[in-house]
């Protein structure tokens, strides 16, 4: 009985190889926006209950803006207290304040988040693609077999990343309605302009 063919032992190699790829393009960029996240706000506490940051010098940074546009909320420290703080040259050189930054949006809504999961989505789709065509040309039964399991696999991690990308949505900023200039009434046909009356 022969055995599996060394084409199929490549596709499912490659195929394995980028569904740890796109799972390991998911969590490094998972692990790189906590660690921004952390290092924007080293040495802040976030109190969620007041929704207010304290810093390391026990001053209270309050929430000075809201951006919708960016999905940011501004968080900022009384300038007269932060102008006059031992560890002003360590925090801030501006003189309002020191200013602390958070995103509206949890990881998986961020765009940054959609993006990558949805570049991991892309990946691990043509590795079942891949697969795919793999089965079509082989027909031995230990290769359908191989590819079948591995198959499997990859259509499980595609529905999971398919039902994680579609429940977790992009809380992207609404797109303004754009509104055409208005046309000057010269340009127009008389039987369109505005009749004046005397």
């Amino acid at each position: 009985m022969p055995g599996v063919h060394a084409e199929v032992f490549l596709a499912v190699g490659y195929a394995v190889f980028l569904l740890c790829l796109a799972t390991g393009l998911d969590l490094l960029a998972r692990h790189s926006h906590v660690r921004s996240e952390r290092y924007r706000t080293a040495g802040f506490t976030y109190h969620p209950t007041h929704d207010a940051w304290i810093c390391p010098e026990d001053q209270i940074l309050t929430r000075s803006e809201t951006d919708h546009e960016l999905r940011l909320v501004r968080y900022r420290g009384w300038p007269q207290i932060c102008n006059h703080c031992p560890s002003r040259v360590d925090c801030t050189d501006s003189d309002r304040g020191r200013e602390v930054v958070r995103a509206m949006d949890p990881w998986p809504h961020s765009e940054a988040g959609r993006f990558h999961r949805g570049i991991s989505l892309v990946v691990s789709l043509i590795a079942g693609m891949i697969l795919g065509v793999e089965t079509l040309r082989n027909h031995a039964p230990l290769d359908l077999a191989l590819l079948g399991a591995a198959l499997v696999v990859v259509a499980l991690a595609v529905w999971h990343l398919h039902s994680v990308f579609r429940t977790t949505p992009a809380n992207f900023p609404v797109p303004r309605a754009m509104t055409p200039p208005p046309i000057p009434e010269e340009s127009l046909p008389t039987r369109y302009r505005k009749v004046e009356e005397i």
